[in-house]
C-alpha cells in the first residue's frame, strides 16, 4: 500500500484506536463518526468523517465542523497513546457523492431524489418516501415525453437485500431550499 492511500480504520490498528478515542466526543456532540483514516508520512493527517444522526436530514454545517474540529483536536492533544509526532486533523462530512450502502445512509437521504442499483431488477430513480428496518420505499419518477416533467409512479418497496447501492441525484431546485452546499468539507486545523 502506497503512502498516498489513506488507511481506513478497518485495516489499521492505529486508526481503530483513534476511532475508539474520538467516538465518545463525536457522539456527545450529537454526531455520528463515519470514518477515521490516517494518511501516513512525516506529517500525518488524521482524517475524520462525521455525519448527522440517521434521523436528521440535511448536511453537517461548516459551523458544526469547526466546533467538532476543536473538540477532537483537544482530545488528540491529550491522547495518552500518542507518540508525539506532528499531525494535521481534517474533519469533513461525507458529501452528497457518498454511495448509499447502509441503512443509516438511506435514513439520512430521506426525501432526496436517488438512483438505486437494484439486484436482479430494473434500476429505479425516484424520491425516498420512507425507510424502515426491512428496506426503502421509493416514489419512482416515470419518464414521459422529452421536455416534460416526469410524473410520479406508485411507491415501490425495495428490501435492503435487493439493493446494491444508491446515489443521491443532485437537484438544483432543491439545493436553494435547504441551503445545502454540494460538498461540506470543514476547515482542516493545524494541531
Amino acid at each position: 500500500m502506497s503512502n498516498a492511500e489513506a488507511t481506513a480504520s478497518s485495516g489499521n490498528p492505529e486508526a481503530a484506536r483513534l476511532r475508539a478515542l474520538l467516538e465518545p466526543s463525536v457522539q456527545a456532540n450529537r454526531l455520528y463518526l463515519e470514518d477515521v483514516a490516517i494518511v501516513p508520512g512525516s506529517h500525518r493527517v488524521v482524517h475524520v468523517v462525521v455525519d448527522l444522526p440517521q434521523e436528521e436530514t440535511g448536511g453537517v454545517s461548516l459551523d458544526v465542523i469547526a466546533d467538532i474540529s476543536k473538540v477532537l483536536s483537544d482530545v488528540l492533544d491529550n491522547d495518552p497513546g500518542d507518540d508525539g509526532r506532528p499531525y494535521d486533523l481534517e474533519v469533513s462530512s461525507p458529501g452528497v457523492g457518498r454511495p448509499l450502502t447502509e441503512p443509516r445512509h438511506w435514513h439520512r437521504a430521506k426525501g432526496r431524489m436517488v438512483k438505486v442499483n437494484v439486484l436482479q431488477g430494473e434500476n429505479v430513480t425516484g424520491r425516498i418516501q420512507s425507510v424502515d428496518d426491512a428496506g426503502v420505499t421509493i416514489i419512482p419518477e416515470v419518464a414521459v415525453k422529452k421536455g416534460m416533467k416526469p410524473k410520479q409512479g406508485d411507491p415501490i418497496k425495495l428490501p435492503f437485500d435487493r439493493i446494491r447501492n444508491g446515489k443521491v441525484e443532485i437537484e438544483f431546485s432543491h439545493l436553494s431550499e435547504d441551503g445545502l452546499e454540494p460538498e461540506h468539507n470543514g476547515p482542516s486545523e493545524e494541531a
